[in-house]
């Protein structure tokens, strides 16, 4: 299995990876919006802020990842510059580092 994920090394898995990143977007953002409703119940305040938060950093992880790909950098490690397995991205989409570095962070 190939580990370079570039568009113009494999399109297919490409393309596939950011339509998984936009529809998990969409998901987040639509879960982001039903947790904003107030439900008026102060026991599920605590839950709620730690599903808001959740979300967020979810939806920014998403949203640096199509970042990423329109710059022509995903699928790079932004700690050593290294190349981010296929199959981590393919686990992890919006994967930001390295195996090795993730460890080390």
């Amino acid at each position: 299995m190939s580990t370079d994920i570039r568009p113009t090394a494999d399109p297919d898995r490409y393309h596939e990876l950011r339509a998984a990143l936009a529809t998990e977007f969409e998901t987040q953002t639509a879960r982001l919006t039903e947790l904003t409703a107030d439900t008026g119940d102060p026991g599920e305040a605590h839950t709620r802020d730690a599903l808001l938060s959740a979300t967020r950093q979810n939806l920014a992880q998403i949203g640096d990842a199509l970042r990423r790909m329109a710059e022509g950098s995903y699928g790079r490690c932004e700690r050593c510059a290294g190349q981010i397995p296929a199959e981590r991205l393919e686990i992890l989409p919006h994967a930001a580092l390295c195996v090795p570095c993730q460890s080390r962070r």
